[in-house]
């Protein structure tokens, strides 16, 4: 039973619920969380979890989460993860701290793509759910939201150092989300009769004296001018300390950031660049789009004119040669599991190693010794063979390999030299790729 990850998909956004409260260590479990997994199994539309895991993988039910937890359970701590084994991903948790801590259970949840929650009427089911934990459990503050939107918003320290935020927690307004449950006392510190006067899509007050206010019908589209437009009225109006048209601006802001942006990247160097951006944590992702849109390689450098070659300085020609082919396979010894196309030695191949090195941040986090000694040695005659092998190169053995030569057409290309300048800094993996350097090569040849 494979389970679905948010991070098998691919980098976007995702609904985020964090929700904190207390129980009683000395009440049976079961009793104690029956409320939670009742709200779940009722109202989570299409997200369901099926997968419990703890220890073990298990297929969801109530006897497997008893049992999950039961197997968990420590001193101190227990906890399991819940999942989905199809679309939408989801990413679950149920944590439970006990005594000598104080008595905490966390319920955490992300559900990927936020765009599933673009409909009202799912949405009305999850803040129902969320009413019925809410009604029953005891709350300081409860937020449902944007997870790329929460980090810009700088949740959940808001500016402050861990030490203030463990202390303080959230004991005033610091933002309003799309979903948000303000617990008794800070409903107080605001006021009862202004909290209730919220201007937003749905303002409740709870049995147990927390005000549950939403804030827009739909959670997807946050990032409207319309959506935004509600979260700062509501925001203004729970703070009037803090000026309207400043916390818009800094909402609109947020959403600027997160606006798609279009790649432009160079033809011959999307397949590498797309990658990049893929690593990119998905509230940094345009962002990075426009960065690298902006970003313009410099032509490779490590050439010169064909009749201007230096000429052979090796006792051996086809001996240097195969010294060569055995510096590649150093490449090939050190890359296969990762990048397993290296053994093919074709432009591909190039890619993925600049991607690996870029991934690893290989020049940072290696010796520098051993990058100068060997990885620059096998970047560069792989680099050379691959060049051989599918644009009908010839090596023009040097005795030192800054100088050895690959002739490709009418010019002569230095891939000892060019690894050298690649192996300089994270950024200079992109300035100076390997499929860069191929690319061109290929354009010049005939």
């Amino acid at each position: 039973m494979k389970r679905l990850s948010v991070h098998d998909l691919k980098p976007e956004d995702r609904l985020c619920l964090e929700f904190d409260t207390v129980f009683d260590p000395q009440a049976a479990l079961e009793r104690q969380l029956d409320p939670v997994l009742q709200a779940l199994e009722e109202y989570a539309d299409g997200w369901m979890p099926d997968v419990v895991e703890g220890k073990r993988r298990r297929k969801y039910s109530r006897a497997a989460v008893w049992k999950s937890l039961e197997e968990e359970r420590g001193k101190r701590i227990s906890g399991l993860g819940l999942y989905r084994t199809k679309w939408p991903a989801l990413d679950m948790s149920l944590s439970l701290w006990f005594p000598p801590l104080p008595p905490n259970l966390g319920i955490f949840i992300n559900v990927k793509p936020l765009s599933f929650f673009a409909e009202a009427e799912r949405c009305h089911r999850f803040v129902e759910m969320v009413r019925a934990w809410a009604s029953h459990y005891p709350v300081t503050h409860a937020m449902a939201h944007s997870a790329d939107d929460m980090i810009l918003a700088g949740a959940p320290g808001y500016g402050r150092d861990n030490k203030t935020r463990r202390r303080d927690g959230f004991d005033k307004i610091y933002e309003v989300f799309w979903l948000n449950v303000f617990g008794p006392k800070l409903v107080e510190t605001v006021g009862r009769e202004r909290m209730l006067s919220t201007p937003a899509h749905r303002v409740e007050e709870l049995p147990n004296g927390s005000i549950l206010l939403v804030t827009w019908p739909t959670a997807a589209d946050f990032a409207t001018q319309e959506a935004r437009l509600a979260q700062a009225r509501a925001h203004a109006h729970l703070r009037p300390d803090l000026d309207f048209d400043t916390l818009l601006r800094s909402l609109h802001e947020r959403s600027a950031m997160l606006a798609p942006v279009e790649p432009r990247f160079p033809p011959e160097l999307a397949p590498l660049l797309s990658r990049v951006v893929d690593r990119a944590a998905s509230h940094e992702r345009q962002r990075r789009i426009a960065e690298l849109n902006a970003w313009q390689p410099p032509e490779p450098e490590e050439w010169r004119p064909a009749d201007s070659a230096l000429p052979p300085d090796v006792e051996n020609l086809e001996s240097a040669r195969e010294h060569y082919s055995t510096l590649a396979e150093h490449l090939v010894a050190l890359l296969h599991t990762e990048a397993p196309s290296v053994f093919d030695a074709t432009p591909a191949s190039l890619t993925d190693a600049d991607f690996y090195f870029w991934r690893e941040e290989f020049p940072k986090s290696r010796l520098r010794e051993a990058i100068d000694e060997h990885a620059v040695p096998a970047i560069g005659a792989y680099l050379g063979e691959v060049l051989v092998r599918n644009l009908g190169g010839q090596w023009i053995p040097r005795q030192k390999l800054e100088e050895a030569q690959v002739l490709v057409g009418n010019r002569l290309w230095l891939p000892f030299l060019r690894a050298q300048r690649y192996m300089t800094s994270r950024q200079a993996l992109l300035d100076y790729s390997l499929t860069q350097l191929y690319r061109a090569a290929e354009r010049h040849r005939g």
